[in-house]
């Protein structure tokens, strides 16, 4: 027998918490147990080994059999609803990782639900047939090509009722891929494949094929008119390492700047006017790139284009790598992401390089970032570690902004009595958009609406989506039980979620070169002894690096929120109950301009 391999990572929260302590079962096809794992700080196991069958049959279009052993997983967290993941296909040579998100058990809940993804065999298996139909050039609609960061999948097929999830786009295309082929063919042929698979999304989103006739969502799921997606899936290494290398790069023709649409199918027992999958192994095995691969389906005068634009990043990838000995502004951002995402992910080793210079501790907590998030662990920050820092900075600090503002909109315990529809505003409006921004974090098919006290068509689809989620009539108004059971969901995860904050008495500081416990005292308005004796000191010495609990002064005035599109001044001091001058004294302001990513000192207290 072969061997494949399998490690399995809890999250929450778009992988802003990791969950630790969740037992892991890992089963055989006929239900007995092979493993029982333990997730650790960071919320993975350790990789195992697993039977499987050798990876020739899965490059072998004329295999009859199936080309892979399935496992399935059991997760349950205390706390949480427990998730049953079936048909995982483990392949000769390849490691799986397994992504589980838990859903928090709701409050007055008494046993942990359990909710089932079923995975089974990726679509260049499948014998349906494919009816997709594009754009193949002009006329188009958006000017520039844009990687949409999150993109919003369907469900389902596109006029269905299914959900709709959110996920950056290069976990997209990884499950994509994933979801169509076989990860053990040639390095080649998975390439030609991703690019087709990338440029298909990227048509969809450039040509508006949904948006522009009122669908809520970017792409479907469904292979019969775009490309296979199972939420929730494992994604294997052999397609995550190229996906990291070329996720914002598409195909196109000379001359044209709008994705060609690649339409492809198995090329087998399914045949298209596109791509052949099957053909790309063959071809990739004469030796063939994928580029000439490609060029053997679509029109010869197609080549590969990048685009650098991206949306919903802080900031844009500054073009070369960052790497030990870089110096400068984009430095000092990845170690304040990174220092930032270290309090949810303590296993990132502390930052005691200066501002701004690139040497050994980055490179160390780059490294063990990387390796927490499944990129090559090499300590250099290219584009996609470049785009996941400030994705998970931006989840790490949504998260801690929704928990300090808990007590802003008066939640309490009892919800309010009225009933709320479309055209709504007021207290209650902007109390039900806080509730949903808090569902949206730990229940992927709830979009997150604007908080502006407005009920308007995107809090709509929120309820609505709420409403779906908890098997409640989706008719978009709130009425007594879906806000009860909105408040339900709301005190469940307070309930049962770990919080990753410090304690809200001390700050954490890490001691820098010329650093003296008097002149840290001086900088938190402590005393040296205070210092000492929260942290067991006996002398004065300090080691550059050490980390330091520093007692405040209760409660600090303040808390940190990243500015958000449509932000301005006067929204967020009615949000956090204060003044636009109090905000603009507190942050050094001279006008009311922001900029989406800035971070702002709100007072509170």
């Amino acid at each position: 027998m072969a061997i494949g391999y399998l490690t399995i990572q809890v999250k929450a929260a778009h992988d802003a918490l990791p969950l630790s302590g969740v037992s892991i079962r890992i089963l055989s096809d006929q239900e007995t147990g092979v493993y029982e794992l333990i997730t650790d700080e960071n919320g993975e196991t350790q990789t195992v080994p697993l039977e499987t069958v050798d990876k020739s049959f899965s490059q072998n279009p004329y295999f009859s059999g199936t080309p892979y052993v399935s496992y399935s997983v059991l997760a349950q967290g205390s706390g949480f609803n427990s998730l049953y993941v079936s048909q995982i296909p483990i392949y000769d040579g390849v490691k799986a990782v397994l992504p589980i998100s838990l859903i928090p058990m709701q409050d007055r809940q008494k046993t942990p639900m359990q909710a089932e993804i079923f995975v089974g065999s990726p679509a260049v298996s499948s014998g349906s047939p494919r009816s997709q139909e594009g754009t193949l050039s002009a006329p188009y609609v958006l000017r520039q090509v844009t990687i949409p960061n999150p993109i919003t999948v369907h469900l389902g097929p596109p006029s269905s009722s299914a959900a709709n999830v959110q996920v950056s786009f290069p976990d997209y295309v990884k499950n994509a891929a994933s979801s169509e082929i076989y990860p053990t063919w040639p390095e080649a042929a998975l390439t030609a494949n991703i690019y087709a698979i990338i440029t298909f999304a990227l048509n969809r989103i450039y040509t508006e094929w949904y948006t522009g006739r009122g669908y809520s969502f970017d792409i479907t799921n469904s292979t019969a008119y775009d490309q296979s997606f199972v939420y929730g899936r494992p994604i294997y290494d052999s397609i995550s390492r190229i996906v990291d290398n070329i996720f914002n790069q598409y195909v196109r023709r000379k001359g044209q700047n709008v994705p060609y649409f690649t339409s492809y199918c198995n090329g087998t027992s399914v045949t298209c006017p596109g791509l052949s999958q099957w053909g790309t192994v063959t071809l990739a095995q004469k030796g063939l790139p994928p580029l000439e691969i490609l060029r053997s389906y679509y029109p010869r005068d197609v080549e590969i284009a990048q685009t650098n634009i991206i949306s919903g990043v802080l900031s844009s990838y500054p073009g070369t790598p960052l790497r030990v000995g870089s110096t400068g502004l984009d430095v000092q951002t990845i170690q304040t992401w990174l220092t930032r995402i270290r309090r949810n992910y303590p296993a990132i080793p502390a930052i005691t390089d200066a501002e701004g210079q690139f040497q050994n501790s980055t490179r160390s907590a780059v490294a063990k970032f990387q390796s927490i998030f499944n990129l090559t662990s090499d300590g250099i920050v290219g584009k996609a570690t470049w785009y996941k820092l400030s994705q998970l900075y931006t989840a790490v600090t949504r998260l801690a902004e929704l928990s300090s503002e808990g007590t802003s909109p008066g939640i309490g315990t009892i919800p309010p009595s009225s009933v709320l529809r479309q055209g709504a505003r007021g207290q209650d409006v902007v109390t039900l958009q806080y509730l949903l921004n808090v569902a949206s974090e730990f229940y992927p098919g709830i979009p997150a609406p604007a908080q502006d006290g407005i009920f308007g068509a995107g809090t709509k689809q929120a309820v609505t989506a709420f409403q779906q989620m908890v098997q409640l009539n989706p008719d978009g108004i709130v009425g007594p039980l879906t806000w009860q059971t909105l408040y339900d969901v709301y005190h469940g995860i307070h309930q049962n979620v770990p919080s990753p904050s410090p304690n809200p008495d001390t700050v954490q500081y890490v001691v820098k070169a010329g650093d003296s416990l008097w002149l840290i005292a001086q900088k938190y308005g402590t005393t040296v002894d205070a210092i000492k004796n929260l942290n067991g000191l006996t002398s004065d010495v300090l080691n550059i690096g050490q980390v330091l609990k520093i007692p405040t002064q209760g409660a600090l005035p303040y808390i940190e929120y990243t500015v958000r599109s449509g932000d301005s001044l006067w929204l967020i001091a009615r949000r956090y109950n204060t003044t636009v001058d109090e905000i603009r004294r507190l942050n050094g302001l001279t006008s009311n301009l922001l900029n989406i990513g800035q971070v702002l000192r709100i007072p509170v207290g």
